[in-house]
């Protein structure tokens, strides 16, 4: 996420010392910069409280049922040169009968990889995956390699691995390590999407313009 960058600036009448962007990334970052600490904490304060009771039903975002809150948000803060810097990222734990384990939570066709939710080191990209996949990898590995049936690999990998036995039919075992790795990535690449509330599509990255600018009244 350090490395992310904006893809647009936002002018916040009430905060003019404080530069606010929003980062092109797979969960939904705002990010603000300003010298000063105490606008940057100010602005940080009431995007979290406006946050916590914000809806939008439209993108599927609900911040209650009943008494039970939904939204809440992952900072990350960081100092570059003289400026302080503050990543916001928008979080929603609401649950549906579509999606159990939460609907910006890693979706069920990549909980063979990732099935838990994700933390603050995630959420800036970096991959924590369970110890299990070391031995469950190395099965696919072997499959692909044809040294074992497809029956032999653990069942939640199955049809995954059927589809890389298909996208790299003639793979030898020197390549291999690398094949596992840029698919595992893109699953936890997936995992991210699945977590961001505005997804960076031209309505998701509208709908969060929208969230953000409502802050100006």
């Amino acid at each position: 996420m350090d490395n992310a960058k904006s893809y647009q600036v936002i002018e916040l009448s009430n905060y003019p010392e404080v530069k606010v962007e929003l980062v092109k990334w797979p969960l939904s970052v705002i990010r603000l910069s300003s010298t000063k600490m105490t606008p940057l904490v100010e602005l940080a304060t009431a995007i979290h409280e406006h946050w916590q009771t914000y809806s939008d039903p439209t993108h599927n975002i609900i911040s209650h049922s009943g008494e039970t809150p939904h939204n809440t948000v992952t900072p990350i803060a960081r100092r570059k040169g003289k400026a302080y810097e503050l990543d916001i990222v928008l979080r929603n734990n609401r649950c549906s009968e579509e999606f159990p384990d939460g609907i910006f939570h890693p979706h069920k066709d990549i909980q063979h990889i990732k099935k838990e939710n994700i933390g603050l080191i995630e959420v800036m990209g970096l991959a924590i995956l369970p110890a299990r996949l070391v031995e469950e990898l190395n099965q696919v590995g072997q499959y692909l390699l044809g040294q074992i049936d497809l029956e032999q690999v653990e069942y939640i990998h199955q049809t995954w691995a059927q589809s890389l036995k298909e996208k790299y039919s003639e793979k030898d075992s020197d390549a291999l390590p690398g094949i596992l790795e840029k698919e595992v990535g893109l699953k936890f690449a997936r995992v991210l999407e699945d977590a961001g509330v505005y997804k960076q599509t031209s309505e998701g990255r509208a709908g969060l313009e929208t969230f953000i600018k409502s802050l100006n009244s």
